[in-house]
């Protein structure tokens, strides 16, 4: 058997800030292929992925996750790629997000039989192009769809077990540039700001309530997250202002809705105006059904805790993983994830390995 802390210890030291892998992926695979799985590595562009799969008994149980990690930043206690223990927690860039949480599952599939398989990207803290999303491509293509699928991120919020994500919110970006006239600011007859163009524009997008929140989801958000004229001048009057704004929004809208909504905003304002949308996810939710149920009776038999099924947070993988299987997210309490001295506590790695493992008895066997 597998033992989740140290198979941790090893994939802490590979310091695989996105988009290198430094050998993490490498690291699993030994510890597959020694399990009797399959491995296809799957490198798209610059990105490093894996699926790998041991058929068995029963339904097909995926676990996604990814080895990247974001960078550690200034100001650790414990080296970020050293994997230092103290206190009973191991310190670690990665060690709750998400490297603990592929740890807990290699431990746990190590110990039962059935039909299992790993989706393993290396691009999820990064632009997710080329991972995940490819490497779906490629299962579908070669017939290795899940029956339900299983995200690792760390979803609880205070103690393991409290928190099963069953959806997530969509996002939008949006830029939005407003034309004028550069000029004196001691002749405006001459100019054209735009800047007093733009800000109409934004009190009526931010002023309105998207809606009231829905059964699983809060209400949509909208977030101006930047104006900017570039101007260094005090007396010039700016001829061109571009602000950005973030709507996370729930199953009331779509990407589409959101755009078409902000484009007649617009219209009424300044027909000139450019704007550049990015829909990076749209919303999804996986209805209750017997996959959720698994995994609640499996966290239900470790924890003795019924955890809440919620939405909430930024995206995830989750969101193209939606798109050809049932899915849901459950791992780690996340409270250090991408923080200075990201840590997790042994034993919690040990009760999610003991998680994963009844997960599997209770889906595949």
């Amino acid at each position: 058997m597998i033992s989740a802390p140290v198979l941790l210890r090893d994939l802490l030291r590979c310091p695989s800030v996105t988009p290198a892998d430094a050998g993490a992926q490498g690291v699993l695979i030994s510890a597959l292929e020694g399990l009797g799985f399959e491995v296809a590595r799957l490198k798209f562009g610059e990105i490093e992925n894996f699926f790998a799969e041991r058929k068995g008994p029963g339904r097909h149980l995926c676990f996604a996750g990814h080895t990247d990690v974001v960078p550690p930043g200034e100001g650790w206690s414990h080296p970020p790629f050293a994997a230092e223990e103290q206190s009973g927690l191991l310190y670690g860039r990665g060690a709750v997000d998400m490297k603990g949480g592929i740890a807990a599952f290699v431990a746990a599939l190590s110990r039962v039989p059935g039909h299992v398989s790993l989706l393993i990207t290396g691009d999820e803290e990064g632009d997710a192009v080329d991972g995940t999303v490819r490497v779906l491509e490629w299962m579908q293509a070669h017939r290795k769809i899940p029956d339900f699928c299983v995200v690792g991120e760390p979803t609880c919020k205070t103690c393991l077990g409290d928190v099963v994500k069953v959806g997530r919110r969509g996002s939008l970006n949006a830029t939005i540039t407003m034309p004028g006239r550069q000029g004196h600011a001691a002749y405006p007859h001459l100019a054209d700001n735009a800047v007093h163009k733009l800000i109409p524009v934004l009190t009526e997008l931010t002023e309105r309530r998207l809606d009231e929140g829905s059964e699983f989801f809060e209400p949509s958000s909208l977030q101006v997250t930047t104006v900017d004229v570039g101007n260094k001048a005090s007396n010039v009057i700016p001829g061109e202002a571009v602000a950005k704004l973030n709507i996370r929004f729930n199953d009331l809208h779509s990407g589409a809705s959101l755009t078409a909504w902000i484009k007649d905003v617009l219209a009424r304002y300044a027909p000139d105006v450019t704007l550049a949308v990015k829909v990076s996810g749209e919303s999804f939710l996986t209805q209750p059904g017997d996959e959720i149920g698994a995994l609640v009776r499996a966290i239900e038999t470790v924890t003795k805790r019924a955890p809440d099924r919620n939405t909430g947070g930024g995206t995830s993988d989750a969101r193209f993983i939606s798109r050809y299987c049932p899915v849901a997210e459950f791992g780690l309490v996340g409270t250090t994830m991408h923080k200075v001295n990201e840590a997790v506590p042994i034993a919690e790695l040990e009760q999610l390995a003991d998680i994963y493992e009844a997960l599997i008895k209770e889906f595949c066997l």
